[in-house]
């Protein structure tokens, strides 16, 4: 065995972040062919123009991941989110994707997205303590 030495932080390095993406990349490509994420951004901003909502996430391997889905709480109910949704999955089919991938806890937005056709593929139980954290999928 090589000699090595483990080491354990909770500093951020971006630079270290971005060593370990690179090799998981490079790993995937001999596999599924050199692909990269291509960011997705979908905003709602109000008459004006302060952000009330918005979509971040990705595409890549032919699926949209959906990192992040926020509301501002004054605006909840009244259909933003959906529409928000709807445009970001628009353009990820215009970029050939055919999913959409989301993660989301129990106290969250676990039915919304169920209303909108996302089907719950995992679960896992009390993360955080007390909740459930729900792994959803699209097709289409």
């Amino acid at each position: 065995m090589a000699n090595f030495e483990i080491t354990v932080t909770s500093n951020e390095n971006e630079e270290l972040f971005n060593q370990l993406v690179e090799g998981v990349r490079s790993f995937n490509a001999e596999i599924l062919g050199a692909e990269k994420g291509v960011p997705l951004v979908c905003c709602a901003k109000d008459d004006k123009g302060q952000l009330i909502g918005g979509v971040y996430g990705r595409t890549i391997y032919e699926s949209l991941l959906i990192e992040v889905l926020w509301v501002d709480k004054n605006f909840r109910g009244q259909g933003i989110g959906k529409l928000l949704v709807n445009e970001t999955e628009f353009e990820a089919m215009s970029r050939g994707c055919s999913s959409s991938q989301v993660d989301t806890l129990s106290f969250q937005g676990i039915h919304f997205y169920q209303k909108l056709g996302f089907v719950v593929i995992g679960t896992v139980k009390n993360f955080p303590k007390g909740y459930d954290r729900h792994f959803l999928v699209k097709t289409y």
